[in-house]
């Protein structure tokens, strides 16, 4: 899907410090439009602080106008390269014909009636889709719901209904959402879980398997952990589910050791226990695989997907173990708006689009290019502390001190302003927001993943040849 874009006609102006970087004379991008109280980004922008709570934080100052493949048009015209996705919901591009054709079909038809009064036959049809394209051999079923957090949700009601028993074992620097049960189960305090307390009770969080934060054998002595839990804490008798991301997302793209998931799956099994993998941010192909799990041969009891289930559109899903998933009662699962026929649609059109597209093998060849490059950064710039990923879903991290990992985040928001301002829409993970991850869409080209590679590299020298003070008064 070639990019139709105006990224040759706006360059990046001057730094306020004066600073304009080696390569900006030879670098094509979108650029802020010129200052002026009378533009469109910026009366958006009054407006937006006027009306919307600042609790939702936005990455740019930018507006989105339009999209297409692997590109978004702002409301003044300039043009960005996005690896960002909408983050990670735009795996199959922004606008795509098969999937926007889908959606307005249905619109013509109905928009929706609630599952619970009419089921639209596209809920069936995407229940039993998703039961066929998910990891498992054995029966499945399928809830579909509104969001990632939605779906986490109900997939620990689910488990407590099967189970009989209350206590779920989560991770430390994940993320489940925002809900108070999901928060929960995240372990990062700032921003997700500060000032909202009390949360669900009996949710314990262990150490997720990081070996690049870790300095002995363990990764973090996560193996060490969970035997101690059960003999200090809840006994396994009584644990109803464990829920984990085969890679962490938020957390900063953490790719586990091989033995990781296939050790939970062994404990889980042995001890009765639900293991529910949540593919909201792997899933769909990102990883190289339809989900992620698939590369550890691990065979959920639950998964979930969301984000990029239906580009874009509010769905999520729980895909499990048909014994499991008939559990809870008749009306104990549900919701008004889950399973709206013109997002389900939408997600029928998106799996048509990953298997005429090749969209899964797509995800190792831009995995592979964007790898390389970051290679060869880490060994040029020593701003890079670590380079890590899974198909598609790369990322590096920053830091001051290669030997301590000291989180370099100052540089990490500078690097962002400084793509943007080059044309290229990134965003940040990580528990100490310093871990530069690729999100882009897996329609992304050949020739504009290696645009939006050296955007990155000249914005990477850019922030390094900043002084302290500079780092400060320019971002």
């Amino acid at each position: 899907m070639k990019a139709t874009s105006n990224l040759a006609a706006n360059r990046k102006p001057p730094h306020a410090n004066g600073h304009t970087g080696a390569t900006t004379s030879a670098t094509t991008g979108a650029t802020v439009a010129a200052a002026s109280a009378e533009t469109a980004t910026s009366a958006l922008r009054d407006e937006r602080q006027r009306y919307v709570p600042r609790g939702v934080f936005t990455y740019h100052p930018v507006f989105p106008a339009s999209g297409s493949g692997a590109t978004i048009t702002d409301v003044e015209g300039n043009t960005y390269l996005d690896f960002a996705g909408g983050i990670g919901t735009m795996n199959v591009g922004h606008s795509h014909p098969a999937v926007i054709a889908a959606a307005q079909a249905q619109l013509a038809r109905y928009t929706h009636t609630c599952a619970h009064v009419l089921t639209p036959p596209l809920y069936i049809e995407l229940a039993k889709r998703l039961t066929e394209i998910t990891p498992g051999d054995f029966a499945k079923k399928t809830l579909l719901v509104n969001s990632g957090a939605e779906a986490v949700e109900n997939a620990i009601k689910i488990a407590r209904a099967a189970t009989g028993r209350a206590a779920v074992i989560a991770f430390e620097n994940s993320f489940h959402g925002r809900t108070n049960l999901a928060l929960a189960l995240t372990g990062k305090v700032r921003p997700y879980r500060a000032n909202f307390g009390p949360f669900a009770p009996d949710i314990h969080l262990l150490p997720y398997a990081d070996c690049y934060h870790s300095d002995g054998d363990d990764c973090g002595g996560w193996r060490a952990a969970l035997e101690r839990f059960f003999l200090t804490h809840v006994a396994a008798e009584q644990v109803a589910a464990m829920i984990v991301e085969p890679v962490q997302g938020e957390g900063g793209f953490i790719v586990p050791p091989d033995d990781f998931l296939p050790t939970l799956r062994e404990i889980c099994t042995r001890h009765g226990i639900v293991l529910i993998i949540d593919e909201v941010q792997t899933g769909f192909g990102r990883t190289g695989r339809m989900f992620a799990v698939e590369h550890s041969g691990v065979e959920p009891d639950l998964l979930l997907a969301a984000k990029s289930l239906a580009a874009g559109l509010p769905l999520a899903a729980v895909v499990g173990r048909a014994e499991l998933m008939d559990a809870p009662l008749p009306g104990g699962l549900g919701g008004t708006y889950g399973g709206n026929p013109v997002a389900c649609a939408a997600a029928l059109a998106v799996i048509e689009v990953f298997e005429r597209e090749g969209l899964v093998q797509r995800a190792q060849r831009l995995g592979a290019l964007a790898l390389a490059r970051m290679r060869d950064w880490q060994r040029r710039f020593e701003l890079i502390g670590d380079v890590r990923g899974l198909g598609a879903m790369v990322a590096m991290e920053l830091v001051h001190d290669r030997q301590r990992r000291t989180p370099a985040a100052a540089e990490a928001a500078a690097l962002l302003v400084e793509a943007r301002q080059r044309g290229l829409i990134l965003i940040k993970a990580g528990l100490h927001d310093n871990v530069i991850r690729l999100l882009m869409p897996l329609v992304t080209t050949d020739d504009e993943m290696t645009h939006g590679l050296d955007i990155i590299e000249q914005s990477l020298a850019a922030v390094s040849a900043l002084t302290p003070a500079q780092l400060e008064a320019a971002h």
